[in-house]
């Protein structure tokens, strides 16, 4: 799954975000602390933890939008609480009325908080993702 994922979502594949766990209403995905995702102080760049928390929250959106439909983010609230150790994980849910929602409405929007920790168990961030989603438009030819 992490390999589809990487080669589907290229910026995430080349940050290394591996997918632990999915089903229909909650996305596990884990980024380590590797070089590349660092910053200057030596824990997952702030940028790096955004693109996990969006990866989360757009992979089990995405699992629900139907094909003739386009996902869009269209905004991340992101706070920094404290400096992250080692590995982060993030983990996204849904409940069953915005699955509903998803699954019944031709376009609308829907907030997910993807809880985010790192391998002490803190939680360096609070994030909430707010997705869209609108009819694809089909160019004539």
């Amino acid at each position: 799954m992490t390999l589809l994922f990487g080669r589907t979502i290229k910026f995430a594949g080349t940050a290394g975000i591996q997918v632990e766990a999915l089903d229909f209403q909650q996305a596990k995905l884990r980024l380590a602390n590797r070089r590349k995702v660092q910053n200057h102080i030596g824990s997952v760049h702030a940028a790096a933890t955004a693109l996990l928390g969006e990866s989360a929250s757009g992979f089990l959106l995405g699992m629900h939008v139907a094909d003739d439909k386009i996902p869009l983010l269209k905004s991340m609230q992101i706070q920094y609480l404290k400096r992250s150790t080692g590995a982060l994980t993030a983990v996204a849910q849904l409940d069953e009325a915005q699955i509903t929602q998803l699954q019944h409405s031709d376009k609308g929007e829907v907030v997910i908080r993807v809880l985010i920790k790192d391998q002490l168990g803190v939680e360096p961030v609070e994030a909430l993702y707010t997705w869209a989603w609108i009819p694809k438009i089909r160019k004539p030819g």
